[in-house]
C-alpha cells in the first residue's frame, strides 16, 4: 500500500510541479502603442440570458477598439425569455451588432450557434465568448497587438470568476484559478491541452482547415477543447497563449451547489472523448490524487497506513497545489482569496469524486436541456 501511495503522489507532484515551472515560462505580454489593423468577428451563442445580457451589453459599449474594425454576432439558441428584447433595447445602435437565429444540425447546440456565425461573419478572425461575461476595455486591443506581432491561428486568453460573495464562490474562484494555472503552465512546458471559449480568438481558416467541429458534435460541450486539440494536430506553433492582464474575461460564479454540480458533470462527461494524450494522463493522476485524500482517513482508520503518512501525504498536495493557485492568484489580482484555500482543498477531493461517479451514471441539464453521457 505504500508503495502506491508513493507512486501517486509523485506522479502528482512532478505533474502540478511542471506546471508551476511552465506558468514562469510563458512570458508577458506587453501592449505596444500600434495602429489597429485586425477585423474581429465577435461570436456570442445565448440561451435564456436576460439576467446576464445587460452586463455584457453594457462591457460591449465600453469596448476601445475602432468600431468599423469589429462586429458582433449574438445567436439566439431558442431563448424563452426576453433576452432579445434586452439586446434590441441595448442602445448600441453605432455597433455593428446583429442578432442571428440558430441553425441546428447537431446534438450541440453551442456548437451549431457558432457554426451559424461564422457562416455569416464578415471578417476573417473569429472571437467567441459567452453571455454571462464582462469583456474588458481593451479586449480587442490586446488580440490585435498580438495578431500583429506573432504568426499565431489559435489564440487562448485568461479567464476568471468575478462576484465573489460567499464560500461557495470562493470554493469555484479558486478552482477556475487551478485550471487557469494548469493551462497558463501547459503552454509554459509546451504541453498545451486546455482553454476555455469565454475568451478564445482564431483564424476562420484554421476553423475551416479542421473542418470546424465535425467528429465531436454529438457531444453537447466541448467546442473549446476539442477545436484546440484539432488545430494542435494540424499546427501546434500556431497555437498560443496571451498573457496579458488586458485581455481578462470574467464570468460569473454558480449560484448553488446544485448549478455547480450540473456544471461540472458536464464538464467530466466530455473528458473521455479528449483525443490529447497527456490530457487525459492529467485527468487520470489528478482523479487517483483525489481518490487517495479521500480513502487516507479510512486507510488510517483500519491501520493500514500511519497518521505520519496520511499527513505528509495530504501536506504535499497543498502544497504543491498551493503553489500553483498563488501565482495563478497574483496574474489575475485575486490573491485575497487564498484565506479560504485551506478550507477548499479539504472539499475539493471529496467534490470532485462525487462528480467524477455522478458524470459517470447520470445525464446533465444545460440551459435547460437534457443531454445523455
Amino acid at each position: 500500500m505504500i508503495t502506491i501511495i508513493l507512486i501517486i503522489t509523485i506522479l502528482y507532484l512532478l505533474l502540478i510541479g511542471s506546471f508551476v515551472y511552465g506558468f514562469d515560462k510563458v512570458p508577458d505580454f506587453k501592449l505596444e502603442d500600434i495602429t489597429a489593423k485586425t477585423k474581429f468577428s465577435v461570436i456570442i451563442p445565448f440561451r435564456n440570458e436576460a439576467d446576464h445580457l445587460p452586463t455584457l451589453l453594457a462591457s460591449i459599449a465600453k469596448l476601445n477598439y475602432p468600431k468599423a474594425l469589429f462586429e458582433i454576432i449574438l445567436v439566439d439558441d431558442s431563448s424563452e425569455d426576453d433576452s432579445v428584447e434586452k439586446i434590441n433595447s441595448s442602445h448600441l445602435e453605432n455597433f455593428n451588432i446583429s442578432v442571428v437565429k440558430n441553425i441546428r444540425t447537431t446534438n450541440s447546440p453551442k456548437k451549431d450557434a457558432i457554426t451559424t456565425a461564422i457562416n455569416t461573419s464578415k471578417y476573417d478572425w473569429i472571437v467567441t465568448t459567452d453571455a454571462d461575461c464582462s469583456l474588458p476595455k481593451y479586449w480587442l486591443d490586446a488580440f490585435d497587438n498580438y495578431i500583429q506581432n506573432h504568426n499565431a491561428k489559435l489564440l487562448i486568453a485568461p479567464v476568471t470568476l468575478s462576484g465573489i460573495n460567499s464560500f461557495l464562490k470562493r470554493f469555484q474562484v479558486l478552482d477556475v484559478l487551478s485550471l487557469q494555472g494548469v493551462t497558463i503552465g501547459g503552454f509554459g512546458i509546451n504541453k498545451p491541452f486546455l482553454c476555455n471559449g469565454a475568451n478564445l480568438a482564431y483564424h476562420k481558416d484554421v476553423f475551416n482547415d479542421v473542418k470546424g467541429f465535425e467528429g465531436n458534435s454529438h457531444i453537447a460541450s466541448g467546442d473549446d477543447i476539442f477545436l484546440l486539440e484539432k488545430v494542435i494536430k494540424m499546427d501546434k506553433n500556431s497555437v498560443h497563449y496571451v498573457k496579458n492582464k488586458e485581455i481578462i474575461v470574467t464570468t460569473q460564479p454558480e449560484l448553488n451547489f446544485k448549478s455547480l454540480k450540473s456544471q461540472r458533470v458536464r464538464w467530466a462527461a466530455k473528458t473521455s472523448n479528449y483525443n490529447n494524450v497527456f490530457s487525459k494522463l492529467t485527468a487520470i493522476v489528478v482523479l487517483f490524487m483525489n481518490a487517495l485524500l479521500v480513502s487516507l482517513p479510512l486507510l488510517y482508520l483500519a491501520q493500514i497506513v500511519s497518521l505520519k503518512e496520511l499527513v505528509y501525504t495530504f501536506a504535499i498536495k497543498v502544497l504543491i497545489d498551493f503553489l500553483l493557485i498563488f501565482k495563478s492568484a497574483r496574474f489575475f489580482d485575486q490573491g485575497q482569496f487564498l484565506p479560504s484555500y485551506f478550507l477548499s482543498c479539504i472539499c475539493y477531493p471529496f467534490f470532485s469524486l462525487y462528480v467524477t461517479f455522478v458524470s459517470l451514471f447520470t445525464s446533465y441539464k444545460w440551459k435547460g436541456r437534457a443531454y445523455k453521457k
